[in-house]
């Protein structure tokens, strides 16, 4: 007989965004069995007032202690469970979710129809919760077989990746990666995981300095430095604003057998184009095959935390679980990068907390306020996220999503906040400034280093990345039944009675043996030649 773990999720939720919270007493939890049904309604914190559906409940149900539903509650969505006044706060997580639009009575729907977002004060704490770092000697690390580099960095991956300075270049950049693929290039060289082409609809059309310029170079030279790409051939137009010599001579970039590029214009049009980075290509691939992988610790994994598609779950379920496996690369001497700063918004706090110290606090705070002044200059507002499908999910306000968002960061202390592409190079848990639409964000990711990417949704994400390999992981039972071939490892099942501990263990270990070549659903299904989106700051001219 199994026991009733979301204690499990409550105790690490809570320990995130409400230390001093109290936890429900375990009896209220209690043993799965035919006569002890999973209860419809569970409360996460003291001082929550609201309940979450674990099922759908039907009007005039009584779900949670004596409260009948006023309204039929969807599954993941809110009920009240006291009454709460005009203005008064919603409370979700021990934290404030909102700000109710009109009196809520018990067993009332909470959602967007009686709940809005409105600025509040929060104490940001600065370092207060950091602590030392606990790293396993290298010998207790836990390994996977990798692709050792010569900068001392590792790859999970052995692809060629074929770049674009422009959208210009695209199509040219696309004809070779399929010819290499068509032709049977690659069929001697097995250690080799593919060509990719890597296209963008920028480049040109834009300022030649400044922020939108610099994002751009830095994601490019990101992806060029990639662990996971054994070459690069980077094709440009020959006219754009992005000059292929210009970034090289910023990056000190040399021409190699890693390394190639040239212009449409430069080498006659697109069909000599074509052909000649097809030879490139075939020149590059003796000394990429010629890698092998090899045992290597943990900590050379770089893992990209996202999530998309986010349902009421995902702050209960999946993303709890991945905070744990994070915990455990950090404690393998890895590296962890939590992003998404929009879907971080209003549980920053909880973040600046365990800062390492005061500086890097504040600069998680001057990328918030960027965004504030950002989306207010393009008539947006930070609540334009959730998405639909996030509100259709049970997720009412940017502030709920971002505290279940958070908790993929697991509970290390952050040791460093980095622009977007930047280059990670601080060990543990990191943060890097990205918007919160899944490709670009994961894009910034991949260009900082990361050579792993794990991803929670709760609706159902069709996503994938090359060249870093994505495991998804479900928040909810019935979507990863629905889709199986999809998802890679079910987290729904913690609210089965299933620890969020060991389904933590069970995707640290996934991670290992996806780094060591298993197969992601994703890569199974072809995904990743997409999904390349730089993020596009500034007038397009």
């Amino acid at each position: 007989m199994l026991v009733w773990s979301i204690d499990d999720v409550i105790l690490r939720m809570l320990r995130m965004v409400a230390p001093r919270a109290k936890i429900k007493p375990p009896d209220k939890m209690p043993m799965m069995s035919p006569n002890h049904p999973r209860p419809k309604m569970m409360r996460l914190a003291d001082s929550d007032n609201v309940a979450i559906a674990t099922a759908k409940v039907e009007k005039d149900e009584v779900a949670y202690e004596h409260i009948p539903a006023a309204a039929r509650i969807p599954f993941g969505h809110k009920m009240a469970t006291e009454a709460i006044a005009l203005g008064a706060p919603i409370r979700k997580f021990g934290q404030i979710i909102g700000f109710a639009s009109q009196n809520i009575e018990p067993g009332d729907w909470v959602h967007e129809h009686n709940v809005v977002v409105h600025d509040f004060e929060r104490d940001y704490q600065f370092a207060q919760e950091a602590r030392a770092r606990d790293i396993l000697p290298v010998s207790r690390q836990a390994t996977f077989e990798g692709f050792r580099r010569a900068n001392g960095r590792a790859g999970t991956r052995n692809y060629i990746g074929i770049l674009t300075s422009v959208n210009c270049s695209a199509s040219v950049a696309r004809f070779i990666a399929e010819a290499a693929t068509r032709s049977g290039l690659l069929d001697d060289f097995p250690h080799v995981d593919g060509v990719v082409s890597f296209t963008h609809g920028t480049g040109c059309g834009m300022a030649g300095s400044g922020e939108g310029f610099d994002v751009l170079q830095r994601t490019q030279w990101g992806y060029a430095a990639n662990p996971n790409l054994g070459a690069v051939l980077l094709v440009g137009l020959g006219c754009e604003v992005f000059q292929i010599g210009r970034m090289k001579a910023v990056y000190g970039i040399e021409e190699s057998e890693h390394f190639r590029s040239m212009t449409i214009q430069d080498t006659g049009g697109t069909r000599k184009a074509i052909e000649q980075g097809l030879a490139r290509v075939n020149e590059m691939l003796p000394s990429v095959d010629a890698a092998r992988r090899e045992t290597l610790p943990a900590s050379h994994i770089t893992l990209a935390l996202q999530c998309g598609g986010s349902d009421g779950y995902s702050g209960i379920t999946a993303n709890p679980a991945l905070g744990v496996a994070a915990d455990m690369l950090v404690k393998n001497g890895g590296t962890a990068i939590l992003s998404e700063t929009p879907e971080i918004y209003g549980a920053e706090h909880l973040l600046t907390r365990r800062a390492k110290n005061v500086a890097v606090g504040e600069k998680l705070v001057e990328r918030i306020r960027w965004w504030e002044e950002y989306t207010a200059r393009n008539g947006g507002e930070m609540n334009n996220n959730p998405s639909p499908g996030n509100k259709a999910g049970g997720l009412t306000t940017i502030l709920e999503k971002s505290l279940g968002a958070a908790a993929k960061g697991g509970s290390t202390t952050l040791n460093a906040v980095y622009n977007y592409a930047e280059a990670v190079t601080e060990k543990g848990f990191v943060f890097m400034d990205t918007p919160g639409y899944d490709p670009v964000s994961a894009t910034g990711q991949v260009a900082g280093g990361a050579n792993m990417i794990c991803f929670t949704t709760g609706r159902g994400s069709a996503y994938g990345c090359k060249p870093a390999p994505s495991i998804k992981l479900a928040t909810n039972s019935a979507m990863y039944e629905r889709m199986r071939e999809d998802m890679d490892i079910n987290c729904g099942d913690i609210l089965e009675g299933v620890s969020v501990e060991a389904k933590g263990r069970e995707i640290f270990d996934e991670i290992l043996a996806v780094a060591s070549g298993k197969k992601s659903k994703s890569e199974e299904l072809g995904y990743g030649d997409n999904e390349f989106v730089p993020w596009q700051i500034g007038a397009v001219m």
